[in-house]
């Protein structure tokens, strides 16, 4: 069978499309790059945001035009959208030949051929895929440690569509880190919905620093980056690990969501103000070099002026290398949506764009600073690639001034930076 796939939402979401998309082709599917050459469009879809969402409905309402024009025969739709509304999905969308949950890509190629829902239960462990498939550029690739999510956020709606946490076993993940680096692959992140909390399901406790240290006994790994980690879990073992050793790009996205102490207690995170200060002033003075992302939610429910100004002058003085600003929406099911005293949309615009200016010239003082330096960079193109600061498809680019070797890591020169694009000269 032909398919074409439509992969939305995180690299999370993605490495699952990369599972079943293996999983076809070694059942004899072939993976096809128009719609047009297609018996089936598989769309796996994104179920955590009100934009995700309509995302998701819409590329559903393209793909059944298609199917009405006779251009394919069949739709198909997994994944996160699915897991949250189950057989809603084709309730609103009948013309969708095929729903099935994320439990059940494990067997593709035995429902493809089917119409109707197939809804199953998420597992209660984390199993290694039999086949293995990379979907992104050659040399950069997204390794899942872990699924799931126990930290109950107020606004999130992952653990519901996601499960409870649940990790990969440490040998399971230095078999496919090993496979990865096998097959050219220079660049691995590992991925979770919170990194940190690797193995505290399997070991009694998180073994993220135990897991890199096996990893870098692989001398086929060149680097590894860390996504997806959680402030009140981030130890100064970590950061004596990334700071001893090259092969962990020194770069840690840790989703704050925000400073104030009552908004930080209202949205059930795990740790108030003082300690992510503690934790960030930490990483700086072991990690100097080191790049943070983060993501700030604006007009979450009782944030009032005073909480918003304490969080864009936390913007101004931590000086993050990459800000993600997102507006708060109301997710059903999320024990945020029913608290009082919502903020007005116009106000969380207006919070969202005025973080966003505060953060734009956070970047162009570390821009000035970062003119004139030599720091490492990966090559994705022959004349793009990102510094260490960035991390696939998320961050920023640099603009080389002669071409490189795609995949090649290495030491540039960075001679211009506006915004996130900088431009280098390899050295």
């Amino acid at each position: 069978m032909n398919f074409y796939l439509i992969s939305l939402g995180c690299p999370k979401n993605l490495t699952d499309s990369e599972d079943f998309t293996a999983r076809m082709l070694a059942k004899g599917g072939k993976l096809v790059f128009t719609p047009q050459e297609a018996d089936v469009i598989i769309i796996n879809t994104c179920g955590f945001l009100a934009s995700s969402i309509k995302e998701a409905k819409d590329n559903i309402k393209a793909a059944l035009k298609l199917k009405q024009k006779g251009v394919v025969k069949k739709i198909a739709v997994t994944g996160c959208m699915v897991e949250r509304f189950k057989n809603a999905v084709k309730d609103v969308f009948p013309g969708v030949d095929l729903v099935f949950s994320i439990a059940e890509q494990s067997r593709i190629e035995k429902l493809l051929p089917k119409t109707g829902r197939f809804i199953k239960p998420l597992p209660t462990t984390l199993a290694t895929p039999q086949y293995k498939l990379s979907l992104t550029l050659p040399h950069s690739a997204y390794l899942k440690v872990a699924d799931g999510c126990n930290n109950r956020c107020a606004y999130c709606a992952i653990p519901p569509i996601r499960g409870g946490y649940r990790s990969k076993p440490i040998e399971d993940v230095l078999r496919e880190a090993a496979l990865m680096a096998k097959n050219g692959v220079k660049e691995i992140s590992l991925i979770a919905q919170d990194t940190t909390s690797y193995g505290q399901d399997l070991y009694g406790g998180p073994r993220l620093v135990p897991l890199l240290k096996k990893l870098l006994k692989n001398k086929d790994i060149q680097r590894l980056r860390l996504m997806y980690a959680y402030p009140h879990r981030v130890t100064k073992e970590l950061a004596q690990l990334m700071a001893g050793t090259e092969r962990i790009f020194h770069y840690l996205d840790i989703p704050l969501q925000h400073i104030s102490a009552n908004i930080l207690q209202s949205m059930n995170r795990h740790c108030g103000p003082d300690d992510i200060k503690r934790v960030l002033a930490m990483l700086k003075n072991i990690v100097p070099d080191i790049a943070i992302r983060t993501n700030f939610i604006a007009g979450f429910p009782g944030e009032t002026e005073e909480d918003f100004k304490e969080l864009k002058a936390f913007v101004k003085e931590f000086e993050f290398d990459n800000v993600g600003v997102f507006e708060y929406f109301r997710e059903p099911g999320t024990s945020a949506f029913d608290m009082p005293r919502q903020v007005p949309q116009a106000v969380k615009k207006a919070r969202a764009l005025e973080l966003n200016q505060a953060q734009s010239r956070v970047v162009d003082k570390l821009n000035k600073k970062l003119i004139g330096r030599r720091v490492e960079v990966i090559s994705d193109a022959d004349m793009l690639g990102r510094t260490y600061k960035d991390a696939p498809d998320i961050d920023g680019k640099v603009i080389f001034t002669k071409p490189v070797q795609a995949g090649k890591i290495f030491k540039a020169k960075i001679i211009a930076a506006k915004g996130y694009q900088r431009t280098a000269e390899p050295q």
